[in-house]
């Protein structure tokens, strides 16, 4: 048995495929385009019977349909994405590109794969569009969560094209009753995650005593969600989640901005004492806020809780772990802050 992941070289894809591997034992074909924040390194370890990587894109549907005639696989997870808002203010034409085109690129395929399967395989064929929380747009603070039936009102050009994706994969099933699952999550964390992101990236600034720049007061709210327990529910919704139907994942776990990088600054205080500063948490430098930025997000899971998914790491414990892979993989951090990333922020990209 082989599934179709895309994306699978980047923070949540390299996640999923190694628990995917270690839990499940399938097989794997993982077609990623390998931009600034794909790292084939990832998922070096695998065994050649387990992983195939494909260096490919999802807008070329070509090669889309040849993978899934070669591989035949019983299901698509579909996580390729450009996911940075901040560069999707900057330049959203790349996003317009891969979320959408590449998303109806792929329903396109699958559609045509599907329709040439046996019935037995047809019923047990799953295409699982793996989106964002932020398609719903921001709450006030005494708002209660988003839920699957919450309206999408986006406000980022990188929200945008994700909606825009989950409208397609939700009228694909309608209009051709392709069997896609939709996944909407909350902010994830973890290993493998590009310094882009603002854990990864107050991790590292403070570890070198670097300024620890926050978007305004730093109080916008995030559920946040280990990976590895959204790799597990990503298993969940594809064994167990019903066709046309959304499942939204989150950590039970809302922090805001300042929150998040004052735990980070105590935490490596604790494990590596500061040398030019007395608490890094002084290293804080409050920045002009970006345009349209979501004031909280929050997630109702009680849907895929009923199906048996329920986070297992609570976000200090996540934390912690998580900081303490970033100590223990600094030769992964260097070696990915360089190139493309690089440029860009001396282009003037902010992070």
């Amino acid at each position: 048995m082989t599934i179709l992941v895309t994306g699978g070289c980047g923070f949540i894809g390299t996640n999923f495929i190694l628990d995917w591997v270690r839990e499940v034992g399938e097989r794997v074909v993982n077609l990623d385009r390998l931009t600034y924040a794909g790292n084939r390194d990832n998922l070096s370890g695998l065994p050649e019977e387990s992983y195939l990587l494909v260096e490919g894109d999802v807008c070329d549907g070509p090669l889309v349909s040849r993978l899934l005639s070669e591989h035949s696989p019983r299901a698509v997870v579909h996580l390729a994405a450009e996911s940075h808002v901040d560069r999707s203010i900057t330049g959203p034409a790349e996003f317009i590109r891969t979320n959408v085109l590449g998303t109806f690129t792929m329903l396109e395929a699958a559609r045509d794969f599907h329709q040439g399967l046996t019935e037995a395989r047809k019923g047990a064929f799953r295409f699982l569009h793996v989106s964002t929380d932020e398609v719903y747009g921001s709450l006030g603070p005494s708002e209660p969560p988003f839920t699957e039936g919450s309206p999408k009102e986006p406000n980022s050009p990188y929200s945008a094209s994700k909606a825009a994706g989950d409208h397609l994969a939700r009228a694909w099933h309608k209009t051709y009753g392709l069997p896609v699952v939709v996944t909407n999550c909350s902010n994830n964390y973890g290993p493998y995650q590009f310094p882009e992101k603002l854990i990864p990236l107050m991790i590292q600034n403070a570890l070198e005593e670097k300024p620890l720049p926050v978007y305004g007061d730093g109080l916008q709210v995030r559920d946040w969600l280990h990976v590895s327990d959204h790799a597990r529910a990503l298993r969940v919704a594809l064994e167990k989640g019903i066709p046309g139907e959304t499942y939204n994942i989150g950590g039970n776990s809302e922090r805001n901005n300042m929150q998040v990088v004052g735990r980070c600054c105590s935490i490596l205080d604790r494990l590596i004492p500061p040398k030019g500063v007395k608490e890094r948490v002084s290293l804080i430098s409050h920045v002009t806020d970006r345009p349209g930025h979501d004031r909280r997000y929050a997630i109702d899971a009680g849907k895929i809780k009923a199906l048996g998914f329920t986070p297992s790491l609570g976000f200090e414990e996540g934390l912690l772990r998580t900081i303490e892979w970033y100590l223990d993989n600094q030769k992964w951090v260097k070696d990915v802050l360089s190139g493309d990333y690089m440029q860009w922020k001396r282009e003037g990209g902010t992070v």
